[in-house]
């Protein structure tokens, strides 16, 4: 049986179960999947203060528990490290953004993002320019609560997730339209019937891919590269930089 980790980049063990809850049922009962929490940092990422360090909390979460993995799911939408975790993981390695915003632009041409958290409009248009995805990118919409909020309460984030949703579809022109973040993860089904266009879970979809690309290519052989001394990390990420 398969081998996931599923790492969330910030403190909230609260997130890393629900990421897990819904990453278990897109992958079905064939998967067993591995949480785990960064054990320093943000309780919410949602700055690029935050970013920078969950970052370094997403190797350090593969460094502590990825030997015996198959595979890897960053669950944090913006994928924090992502680049990084495949430059020393021999195994497939998938974040959040990258598939579903890959996947929208599949289904169709432009699409949106909607999230919560204002700052991360100018991260998530950064980072779908750096994917080449910029001129697909029709809009990132945000509504105030946080994904931590979110998930805390979802009832009460829903009418305005729905509303920007069907926004993004009649005045920003998307063909579809990702409900981004971890905290956010099953909501996406219960709005969709509230907006013209389809909406993407963003865990679901993260889960779906990497099972593609398990099935496709379980794992590489990583590239010779000089050895790095490091200062004041843990020592199993040092030992991988090594």
């Amino acid at each position: 049986m398969p081998r996931v980790l599923v790492v969330n980049p910030n403190t909230s063990a609260s997130i890393t179960d629900l990421a897990v809850r819904h990453a278990q049922a897109a992958l079905g009962a064939g998967f067993e999947l591995v949480p785990a929490t960064g054990r320093f940092g943000c309780a919410y990422i949602g700055s690029e203060a935050c970013f920078a360090i969950g970052a370094h909390a997403a190797l350090d979460c593969f460094a502590r528990l990825g030997e015996g993995c198959d595979g890897v799911l960053l669950a944090c939408f913006g994928d924090p490290g992502l680049f990084a975790l495949r430059e020393i993981s021999p195994v497939p390695v998938v974040g959040l953004a990258e598939a579903a915003m890959q996947e929208a632009a599949a289904q169709g041409g432009r699409f949106s993002i909607v999230t919560g958290g204002a700052r991360w409009k100018p991260m998530l248009e950064r980072f779908a320019a750096e994917l080449g995805l910029a001129g697909a990118l029709a809009s990132v919409r945000t509504v105030a609560p946080s994904g931590a909020q979110i998930a805390a309460d979802p009832d009460t984030a829903l009418a305005a997730l729905a509303g920007e949703c069907r926004a993004a579809a009649s005045e920003d022109g998307a063909r579809a339209v990702i409900l981004g973040g971890a905290g956010l993860a099953g909501l996406a089904a219960r709005i969709q019937a509230r907006v013209p266009v389809p909406v993407l879970d963003s865990v679901a979809v993260g889960a779906r891919r990497l099972a593609a690309a398990l099935a496709q290519a379980p794992r590489r052989a990583l590239p010779d590269a000089e050895p790095v001394p490091a200062t004041g990390i843990d020592a199993k990420l040092g030992a991988l930089l090594r």
